[in-house]
């Protein structure tokens, strides 16, 4: 067992020999547990199976959530209003 880097939670370790025979189990321990196994070689760190999280899926996540009001094509206000100079070239 080794604390986990991103949090204070403690991480259980497994050697990567014993990984490769039980992959698939180990792999089924993560996603029912939601708890990460560090992946060991020679006792050294060498990969991290993490549970997936749905909230990694961020793209398109606030779809539906907004209410366009108004024109949002034309023009955001009138000639006048941008002529900050006070010159009469508008």
């Amino acid at each position: 067992m080794v604390n986990n880097l991103w949090s204070n939670q403690v991480v259980e370790e497994i050697a990567i020999s014993k990984f490769k025979a039980t992959c698939l189990s180990v792999l089924e321990r993560v996603r029912k547990t939601c708890k990460p196994i560090l992946v060991t070689r020679y006792g050294k760190p060498f990969a991290q199976i993490i549970p997936h999280s749905p909230r990694a899926r961020w793209l398109g996540c606030m779809a539906g959530t907004v209410e366009i009001v108004g024109d949002i094509v034309g023009p955001a206000a009138d000639d006048d209003e941008w002529n900050v100079l006070g010159d009469n070239r508008a």
